[in-house]
């Protein structure tokens, strides 16, 4: 603990007295569940696109990004080439639904297009899977408190849960989203500090070193076999983890309610767009840095990978780096876990608690709960996070792994919504069973990566969930208003702008600034492709 020194204990201390003093501040403006849920919608767009970007870009990607493509070489930039792709779908068809109803939870769309079953389904599965993540965000961030402080693993894990949990059950999303921009600041200085750090330090010149990682095969990103067994090549990263990151941050209570936040349409599409323009170029960072501490440490192994960014910070010696990049890893784990606890919250009160067992209440009734319900998930995400800290592999793989097993239930729920006329709720939730049911025995059973599992599951969650519609319901004569199809009959027949602005309130209608996304996805291909082509 002693070695952690006196300057970079002040830079941690420093930034977590800031995040509970904005927590504090921010909550005296708290006065009902839909504060607490949604602001009073005046947060600005780049503040909310801010706080988007660094809850996905998490202190999951901080360690396990390096980590993994420590391993596996630049070839993990695959996974993460769809997201121009993601955006493009999220604002086009799923922010104008859940914008325009004026929901809290986007669940609730669930229970207009289905049912209640079907929406209790979909609250539980993200309930569920949110749950697995965080307590992956908080095993990540622990280790750091671990590897600098020499405290034991469950220690940490407990102090930054009720750091995270005091300023978010405070101050609700308006805290979630501004300490998230503080967040991301950090972060950011963080990565580039060891990034240019590690440049100067290199034991031979960068372009050397880069040859040698090529002739190791470490440099191709672009691995264009049709192999469902191997994880991360361009058909996966296109096809199956386009469908997977469509449902994290379109399907997804803890990306989406931050956007529901938004003054307008256009703000809430513009925060989603700047992670779409952003997000290549930032994990194309972190699997970067990975790649060169592969030459740095001449691909020595260590004992837990997750480390390696915070052993290059301690062999440096840079005084308060360490205490930078601590904060830096707290930062990240910071705005995945405040976001991960209001959207839980608001998804136990307001799918739950409010519609089966307390209806009509006020808004005082419902914060009191929230503010409750916030305190319990931060407990319950405790139990597996211990689990986490028992795994040695890369917790960016690992916390992937576990989404997918949730992401085709996602998938198909909404994209039935979206486009089917003729799914109803009994034949949904067959589907929803039978999905779970074959991706299980995927995962058990075969050899396919796990990328594919979304896929898979999708598939077959949509062709049972059609066919016993069909069976037990026979055909639906029209479609329903919450479809596409719907939604445009109906803003025609109200005679209902499309636009607002210069922004399509309609789903299902292309913003031109979208098919900007469509030209950079064909860019970073190209890049990755000259990137490697260029070395040596």
């Amino acid at each position: 603990m002693a070695e952690f020194g006196a300057l970079n204990w002040s830079i941690l201390v420093i930034y977590v007295i800031a995040n509970l003093g904005l927590g504090f501040f921010l909550g005296k403006k708290i006065h009902s569940a839909d504060d607490f849920f949604l602001g009073d919608r005046s947060i600005p767009w780049w503040a909310i696109g801010i706080s988007v970007v660094s809850t996905y870009v998490s202190a999951l990607t901080f360690l396990g990004g390096p980590a993994w493509s420590y391993t596996d070489g630049l070839s993990v930039i695959a996974i993460h080439l769809n997201y121009p792709l993601v955006i493009f779908f999220v604002v086009t068809f799923f922010l104008p639904f859940f914008f325009n109803s004026g929901v809290a939870s986007i669940y609730e769309y669930q229970e207009k297009r289905f049912g209640p079953a079907s929406r209790s389904v979909m609250s539980g599965v993200f309930l569920l899977s949110q749950g697995l993540t965080s307590a992956a965000v908080l095993y990540a961030t622990s280790l750091v408190l671990e590897f600098i402080t020499g405290l034991p693993v469950e220690y940490c894990i407990a102090i930054v849960t009720l750091i995270a949990l005091i300023y978010t059950s405070l101050g609700g999303i308006a805290a979630v989203i501004w300490t998230d921009v503080i967040q991301a600041g950090i972060l950011f200085v963080g990565a580039f500090v060891i990034l240019f750090a590690l440049l100067g330090e290199m034991p031979v010149p960068v372009a050397e070193a880069l040859a040698q990682l090529k002739a190791q095969g470490r440099t191709d990103a672009l691995d264009f076999s049709v192999d469902m067994t191997r994880v991360t090549t361009v058909w996966s990263g296109v096809i199956a983890m386009t469908l997977f990151h469509v449902t994290v941050y379109g399907a997804n209570q803890m990306m989406v309610q931050r956007t529901l936040a938004a003054k307008n349409i256009g703000d809430a599409k513009k925060s989603f767009l700047m992670m779409g323009f952003g997000a290549f170029f930032i994990y194309f960072l972190f699997i970067l840095l990975g790649v060169l501490f592969y030459s740095y440490y001449g691909g020595r192994e260590f004992e837990n990978g997750n480390t390696i960014i915070l052993q290059f910070a301690t062999d440096y010696g840079l005084p308060g780096l360490m205490g930078l990049i601590a904060a830096a890893v707290l930062a990240a784990s910071m705005s995945s876990l405040d976001s991960a606890f209001n959207s839980m919250s608001t998804v136990s009160t307001v799918d739950f608690y409010q519609r089966y067992f307390k209806p009509g209440e006020s808004g005082e009734h419902y914060l009191k709960v929230s503010r409750l319900f916030t305190v319990f998930w931060a407990v319950m995400i405790v139990i597996p996070a211990l689990m986490f800290a028992e795994s040695e592999g890369s917790v960016l793989e690992t916390l992937s792994k576990v989404g997918s097993y949730f992401v085709g239930a996602k998938l198909s729920m909404f994209a039935l919504g979206f486009f089917s006329k003729h799914t109803t709720e009994r034949g949904l939730l067959i589907g929803v069973a039978v999905g779970f049911v074959v991706i299980w025995y995927v995962a058990t059973n075969t050899d396919i990566a796990w990328p594919w599992y979304c896929a898979i599951g999708g598939a077959v969650n949509i062709s049972v969930s059609l066919l016993a519609s069909l069976a037990l319901d026979g055909r639906q004569e029209e479609y329903s208003p919450y479809t596409v199809v719907g939604q445009k009959a109906q803003f025609a027949a109200e005679g209902r702008p499309e636009k607002e602005g210069n922004w399509y309130l309609i789903p299902g209608r292309v913003d031109r600034v979208s098919y900007y996304l469509l030209g950079l996805f064909i860019l970073t291909v190209v890049f990755l492709y000259l990137f490697n082509a260029m070395i040596g």
